[in-house]
């Protein structure tokens, strides 16, 4: 089966795995971890920041960051098209009392700078809940994995800086975003003041996210991430593997990138299917499939009977992630199966 449903499919590579077994451990909650608090260090000195904190998963990192930026009835900007918005589970409003404010983001993931200005520019007002937080996103999920131009963050960058709001980035697949703008990670982050990031996607761990920021903002965070019950013991099991992953993984998502533009380009050939196209490709590609849902049910029934796995995105949209254990052999077959199931599915229409 090829599946590309997403790269939270991925199984931890052999040294993940020993790691996994000879992890030194300890309880994590009193500090005592030494394989976890290894991780942390190494995670905040990739990310240019003071401390990190080792959270299950990068919804959980997201939660934490705003409710630790967030006082109850304060505003956060985000996405309207931004992963905590859709598709964390509403929990920043849920559980943190945050007024979350949908500012419009562009094919490219972007957000409307024009928009977010006003926002920031409200007058202080009792009608108004006081803004508390910018979110960004890169690389940017629903905008189909793009990757999110540097300039922009520090327009972003800047507008928080003049109203005093601080700036949290989801940065889930940062890796993939520094590989695709040709920079390092240290230099996305340092437009953020705290930031997520995933172990759990192209870098195939089997669990676990980093948060990072200042010291004082993560001590904050810590009694938050205990109060939504990730406050794990013996940790370091996680923490071994994510050590390889920092040290092994990085390096070949460039492989998952060239992978998915030979997929992008495959699919674009194919009658019937349309390739969203994005300026900074990373290893996600969203595509429409022409006729409607009836047509793209059949075509993606006739992809699964090939051993081909897509994640749908609406009733005739989807999308394939490449990621550790796709070849490139398996990228030109799932092409083939989807010439194959194009021609079956549209044959009668």
């Amino acid at each position: 089966m090829i599946d590309l449903r997403s790269d939270t499919v991925t199984l931890p590579t052999p040294a993940m795995r020993e790691a996994i077994a000879r992890a030194e451990l300890g309880d994590d909650v009193y500090g005592e971890d030494p394989t976890v608090n290894r991780l942390e260090r190494v995670a905040a000195d990739l990310m240019g920041k003071e401390a990190a904190m080792l959270v299950p998963s990068g919804t959980m990192a997201n939660l934490a960051a705003m409710l630790t930026h967030c006082p109850r009835g304060t505003k956060a900007f985000l996405g309207a098209a931004a992963h905590t918005y859709v598709y964390e589970g509403g929990g920043a409003a849920a559980l943190g009392g945050i007024v979350m404010t949908p500012i419009a983001n562009n094919a490219d993931g972007e957000l409307d700078l024009e928009q977010l200005h006003e926002e920031l520019e409200r007058p202080a007002d009792p009608h108004f809940a006081p803004p508390a937080l910018i979110a960004l996103e890169n690389t940017h999920n629903l905008c189909a994995g793009a990757a999110i131009e540097l300039s922009h963050m520090a327009a972003v960058a800047e507008a928080a800086r003049r109203h005093a709001v601080p700036i949290h980035l989801d940065g889930a697949r940062i890796f993939n975003a520094a590989l695709a703008l040709e920079t390092d990670v240290k230099s996305l982050a340092s437009y953020a003041d705290s930031v997520s990031f995933c172990l759990s996607k192209g870098l195939a761990c089997p669990i676990g996210s980093l948060l990072c920021g200042s010291a004082e903002f993560i001590g904050r965070a810590r009694r938050i991430r205990k109060a939504l019950g990730g406050g794990m013991r013996q940790a370091g099991i996680i923490a071994g593997a994510g050590l390889v992953a920092l040290e092994t993984m990085v390096d070949r998502l460039a492989e998952d990138h060239q992978n998915a533009r030979a997929l992008a380009q495959g699919l674009g050939l194919v009658a019937g299917i349309n390739v969203r196209p994005v300026k900074r490709r990373t290893n996600m590609v969203v595509f429409e499939v022409e006729g409607g849902a009836a047509e793209a049910a059949k075509f993606v029934a006739a992809l699964r009977e090939r051993d081909v796995l897509v994640g749908a995105r609406g009733p005739a949209t989807f999308r394939a992630v490449t990621h550790y254990g796709i070849t490139r052999e398996q990228i030109d077959r799932a092409v083939a199966a989807a010439s194959e199931a194009a021609a079956e599915a549209f044959g009668d229409s």
